[in-house]
């Protein structure tokens, strides 16, 4: 009996199962849908390096485009009616390009750059207490001028923004954009005047500047300069602007 019965134990113990569960030290594999949360995690928290990678390429894209850099100005698009500005419209335009624009600020900074290099006024030293002279200077000057344009421009109710021409082909747009530094809309958007605040803003900078400028420069000579210098920049930040749809194009820079 006792043989019959040890030998019907052995038959079940080979006839019975060889996966045994696994033990909690080996764990039990993740399920599909587990697996795909766990990668989509990680496609969601980049590393370090690609975070780096995106951040600079990024930055490239925006210091490429320009449109919205440092080089355009504000404009109003050429498939966009100009309409009048109210009174907090322009205060907020004003602010935002006297003040917050981050690349406005870097406009000086390389303008007192280039005074720096040139070594003008010859009183102020080379080294950082010189540039940061020039650089206050710089600030002064465009503060006021930018100043006294927006008040003029406000009394008399004219237009501050420049809008892309609505014709097409490379001269007409030159020229639309070179006659806009001198020319500006009234009250009305459609009438066309002389641009009488921004060159009295940019005179009244020059004047200012003899202030604090070593030296005995005339106030009316500055001024005259610092006209002639609007004349100039503004014209070619106008063309720039402008033609930055086509610039972008040209990088690979999308809108």
């Amino acid at each position: 009996m006792f043989l019959l019965t040890f030998t019907f134990v052995r038959v079940v113990s080979a006839q019975a199962p060889q996966n045994s569960p696994p033990s909690a030290d080996q764990g039990i594999p993740n399920a599909p849908s587990e697996s795909k949360k766990d990668e989509s995690k990680k496609d969601q928290n980049p590393g370090p390096a690609q975070q780096l990678g995106d951040t600079a390429k990024s930055t490239l894209l925006k210091a490429r485009d320009w449109e919205s850099s440092w080089i355009a100005g504000i404009y109003v698009g050429k498939n966009r009616k100009l309409v009048p500005l109210t009174r907090n419209e322009r205060l907020e335009y004003y602010l935002r390009q006297t003040f917050t624009r981050p690349e406005d600020y870097m406009k000086r900074m390389f303008a007192a750059g280039v005074d720096q290099a040139r070594g003008v006024p010859y009183q102020w030293d080379d080294g950082w207490a010189g540039y940061a002279e020039r650089f206050a200077s710089r600030e002064g000057q465009f503060f006021t001028s930018n100043s006294l344009a927006a008040l003029g421009n406000a009394k008399l109710g004219y237009e501050v923004r420049y809008d892309k021409c609505k014709c097409s082909g490379f001269k007409l747009r030159v020229r639309h954009a070179i006659m806009r530094n001198f020319l500006t809309y009234d009250r009305s958007e459609e009438n066309l005047r002389p641009q009488w605040a921004l060159y009295g803003g940019a005179f009244g900078g020059g004047l200012m500047v003899t202030a604090w400028k070593p030296g005995n420069r005339s106030p009316w000579a500055n001024g005259g300069w610092a006209m002639l210098g609007q004349a100039g920049y503004g014209a070619l930040v106008n063309v720039i602007t402008e033609f930055g749809t086509e610039i972008n194009r040209k990088q690979g820079v999308g809108r």
